[in-house]
């Protein structure tokens, strides 16, 4: 005697589609917002788990190509952070940062990809609440705007950069 055969059942659970979780990097000075950061989390103070931190002695050290290589390796956003300009540790390099800021973002408008993926703020080393909502809100923004396309990723990870965004401008801050 043999068992009945039984047919596989497919329920609305198992069609499911998982929720969009962005992965967002976070450039972090280490006098100031890193430190943020930190009190954040001695606090118990939550934001999203998606979060990967990498901590810059300051925040006008930040590269173009950090970004564009976040972005290259699965990054669905990237966040500047630094201390709030009049309290810079090495003087001007947060209105340097803010400069690149500037031009990073047009230069991911070139490239297909939304400037608001590309976000920054200050923090104080006395200001992790802020840090944790300031991560929150970017985090669904980026939920609301889904992953970047395949395609995108493709390009930044094969070819170099536009030679017309070869040098950030000169910006007023």
């Amino acid at each position: 005697m043999t068992a009945p055969a039984t047919t596989p059942v497919t329920t609305a659970a198992a069609v499911a589609v998982e929720p969009f979780e962005p992965l967002v990097l976070g450039f972090t000075c280490n006098w100031c917002s890193y430190r943020a950061a930190d009190l954040a989390g001695t606090a118990r103070t939550k934001y999203p788990h998606n979060v990967r931190l990498i901590r810059l002695m300051c925040s006008g050290r930040m590269e173009p190509e950090f970004i564009l290589e976040g972005f290259a390796r699965g990054a669905d956003a990237v966040i500047m952070t630094g201390c709030w300009p009049e309290d810079c540790h090495y003087r001007i390099q947060s209105v340097k940062a803010l400069r690149r800021f500037i031009f990073l973002r047009r230069m991911l408008s070139d490239l297909g990809i939304e400037p608001t993926r590309l976000q920054r703020f200050y923090a104080s080393a006395a200001e992790g609440q802020r840090f944790a909502d300031e991560m929150m809100r970017i985090v669904g923004e980026v939920k609301a705007l889904g992953p970047i396309p395949p395609e995108i990723r493709v390009a930044l990870e094969s070819g170099p950069a536009p030679a017309t965004a070869s040098q950030p401008e000169e910006v007023e801050a």
